[in-house]
């Protein structure tokens, strides 16, 4: 089977919902490569793996060498790269030497970016010399100090043409997609409605096109909860459970037993004796 590309998740705009969720190691990549469309290593790792404060920290370096590894570990899924804060905001050219890194080096299908009518002219830049972008609007965590937190959008009505705007930029430019992330569901589904490329969301309510949640939110391991995460399994007892008994086995003399020991060979222990 081959991997999904953009146009795979084009095509099932109003059809069928889009699947998403993050992978930042080869060992959850793989788990989740044959179930979802698209797996996005997302600049959260920042958070989820190196518990960075916010995503700010998070390098360009850092998300290709994550990429790389979700990259080799998979065959399925569409896998797009977020571009971490700082490598797109200076000039549309930065941002088009960064994205085009980024492709080259880890093979991935595309590139996010956060942003609307204000980096219009960078998508547009970076689309039009081959780069596929997904775009970010709503609560994006990269604009968390500006904005003061992280904070739902679209709760009054009078904010909602600014998010629609964004939207209708975003797609004129060229993105095959858009991060709906933490808005009021009733402006979720106009942006949805207004445009004709699919919408992913998180904390948007389920009238978006697709859905992605951050996979170590959905399983458990994190003690963040916003309120848009479901956590489908808690994984934290059994992992906690395992590495107590393995403890335990190990005081006990117990682990290593025999079928994990290795011995000399039957010839080498005949002539030593």
């Amino acid at each position: 089977m081959s991997r999904k590309t953009i146009h795979d998740i084009q095509a099932k705009t109003g059809k069928e919902k889009i699947t998403c969720l993050t992978a930042y190691t080869a060992p959850i990549a793989r788990l989740l490569d044959k179930h979802v469309d698209i797996l996005l290593v997302g600049d959260s790792l920042g958070m989820v793996l190196y518990e960075y404060e916010n995503t700010l920290p998070v390098t360009l370096d850092q998300m290709i060498e994550h990429t790389k590894s979700v990259i080799k570990a998979t065959s399925d899924s569409c896998i797009i790269m977020d571009l971490p804060f700082g490598t797109y905001e200076e000039s549309k050219q930065l941002a088009l030497k960064n994205a085009l890194t980024s492709i080259k080096e880890t093979n991935c299908a595309g590139i996010k970016l956060e942003g609307g009518t204000l980096i219009e002219e960078t998508v547009q830049y970076i689309t039009e010399r081959g780069v596929p972008v997904m775009g970010h609007i709503g609560l994006q965590p990269q604009s968390v100090i500006i904005d003061g937190g992280y904070k739902i959008k679209g709760r009054d009505k009078f904010e909602w043409k600014k998010y629609i705007d964004d939207a209708i930029a975003l797609e004129r430019a060229g993105a095959f997609s858009v991060v709906l992330e933490g808005m009021a569901e009733p402006l979720a589904e106009e942006i949805t409605k207004t445009i004709n490329i699919p919408t992913i969301g998180i904390g948007a309510s389920a009238k978006c096109d697709g859905q992605v949640l951050v996979t170590e939110d959905m399983l458990g391991l994190t003690n963040i909860s916003p309120k848009f995460v479901k956590e489908y399994v808690d994984l934290r007892a059994p992992i906690e459970k395992a590495v107590k008994q393995y403890v335990s086995d190990v005081k006990l003399g117990k682990f290593p037993e025999q079928q994990h020991t290795y011995q000399m060979k039957p010839s080498i222990v005949k002539d030593s004796k």
